[in-house]
């Protein structure tokens, strides 16, 4: 059992419990919620479900008045820790590669590394002043984010999506016997150091998700474009706590613990979320 109690401190509970009706704006959760297998305990004061973000001819997003980026200060040595971060991980992950990669391919046949677009920051925000509405703006813009390649190791059969882009589920099968253990101890998120290194991802900062899953989750979760206010990272406070994605539920919970990060955003938090992460590889949680 998973134990964040360190997370209390953030405020509002999180909606879209599994037992509950995910689907009410006026639904709110007991003090802690299960997920995966564990309990992660959270604060029980105020939550208002967020108004989506306005976005006004321009493409500009407008982050809503709830919301609080992180300073520029902050992101200054972020940025530097990020890459120190990244050089050292990189440096012993290519220590280790060799062999890696031969066990992946006496494993199953295909390549030993894969990219998939993500959606990355959406850098064209500002603060919403007021509460008024453009509604002659009905352009759809297709690309909430910069999009980037992110690269992993491969944990799947080479026909994983021949039927379409789809989520990972319990016991998967398209996952082969190598890619359990790597899911399981995170080996196979190493490649995205380089990600990292190049400025597209941060260490931590909400998963980056794919554009397919980003058009179909903001029908139901409007306020899902409001996570992609800051570069997506390795981990993160919704990794840690939610694990990996495999309802619509429980990608209620990762938008409304990323929206959490974002407005808590500090070095206090990420040395927590980092503390947290090596637990979760050690034990091997929410891995699917």
């Amino acid at each position: 059992m998973r134990n964040n109690s360190f997370f209390n401190r953030f405020d509002g509970p999180v909606s879209g419990a599994r037992n509950g009706d995910s689907n009410s704006p006026d639904f709110h959760m007991s003090s802690t919620f299960s997920t995966h297998g564990g309990s992660a305990a959270l604060a029980q004061p105020r939550f208002v479900e967020a108004a989506p973000a306005f976005r006004p001819a321009g493409g500009q997003t407008l982050v809503p008045m709830d919301m609080r980026l992180p300073g520029p200060v902050y992101l200054k040595l972020k940025r530097v820790f990020d890459i120190v971060v990244s050089l050292a991980a990189l440096a012993v992950f290519g220590l280790f590669l060799p062999l890696l990669a031969l066990l992946i391919k006496l494993d199953s046949p295909g390549p030993v590394f894969y990219s998939q677009e993500r959606v990355g920051i959406n850098r064209r925000q500002r603060h919403r002043r007021g509460a008024e509405r453009q509604s002659n703006d009905r352009r759809k813009i297709l690309r909430p984010g910069k999009s980037f390649r992110v690269h992993k190791i491969r944990s799947m059969r080479t026909d994983a999506e021949a039927k379409g882009a789809q989520w990972a589920t319990k016991n998967d099968s398209r996952i082969t016997r190598m890619g359990r253990f790597l899911r399981k101890t995170r080996i196979d998120e190493l490649p995205q150091f380089y990600n990292v290194l190049k400025g597209e991802m941060s260490l931590i900062g909400p998963r980056p998700e794919r554009l397919v899953f980003v058009h179909q989750l903001e029908k139901d979760i409007p306020d899902f474009r409001d996570r992609l206010l800051v570069k997506p990272g390795i981990t993160g406070l919704a990794q840690v706590i939610n694990g990996y994605d495999d309802s619509i539920d429980s990608a209620r919970r990762k938008v409304e613990l990323d929206k959490k990060y974002i407005n808590s955003a500090g070095w206090p938090q990420d040395i927590k979320i980092l503390a947290s992460t090596v637990g979760v590889v050690i034990k091997g949680e929410g891995a699917l």
